[in-house]
């Protein structure tokens, strides 16, 4: 989190530079993450924001990286199939001061350049990290059903244990009311927005 990450690279600004995480606290907006960010010096690192407080979270080991890629894989003959378009990372924005970056996305339309709408989401996916469990599983959810986003989905993945699972939520109402569910050995199959059926095992690299 930019708590614990501000006083490494605060340290060297003191001398009177300019530190865009100290000097910008409480007042990101999408126009200032494109013209600062990433942070440089920093390490490779998540840039999300919840007005106007920037939250950074460390990319986790490769697991989760592989598992949304394969998802991508998996699914995109059925997304496209649907007239829709699915994407690893993108930088999903609610208002000037309000954005994150999911693990994975279906949207309605092409993504020209630095963001995406909310309202062009249809299903925004995290796989659940332990630097940012409560994020994953509740904030981003509460962000995304305020937005109306008509789908949520959680993966978890453990290569070290050979275990995954996959949830898909679907919204009703101003809340996410659990779709679907599979772990590893199962199968995960819906019908809506598109197509899906898999074993989530596959989103392991064994």
């Amino acid at each position: 989190m930019i708590e614990e990450m501000v006083p490494m690279f605060a340290e060297a600004s003191r001398a009177g530079s300019f530190d865009p995480l100290v000097d910008l606290y409480g007042m990101w907006t999408t126009d200032l993450a494109e013209r600062y960010l990433p942070i440089k010096g920093a390490p490779p690192a998540k840039y999300e924001c919840v007005d106007g407080k920037l939250i950074l979270s460390p990319y986790e080991a490769g697991h989760n990286v592989y598992a949304a890629d394969e998802l991508r894989t998996l699914v995109k003959p059925a997304v496209r199939a649907a007239g829709l378009r699915v994407y690893t990372t993108v930088n999903l924005r609610f208002d000037l001061q309000k954005w994150i970056q999911p693990d994975f996305a279906v949207v309605r339309s092409p993504v020209p350049g630095v963001w995406v709408e909310a309202a062009d989401a249809v299903v925004v996916g995290e796989f659940v990290s332990p630097s940012s469990r409560s994020r994953d599983r509740i904030d981003k959810p509460a962000l995304c059903a305020a937005a109306k986003i008509p789908y949520y989905l959680t993966g978890e993945v453990s290569l070290v244990d050979e275990q995954a699972s996959v949830r898909m939520w679907r919204l009703d109402g101003d809340k996410y009311r659990l779709l679907a569910k599979a772990s590893a050995g199962e199968r995960f199959e819906v019908d809506e927005p598109f197509k899906m059926s898999f074993d989530p095992i596959e989103l392991l690299d064994l």
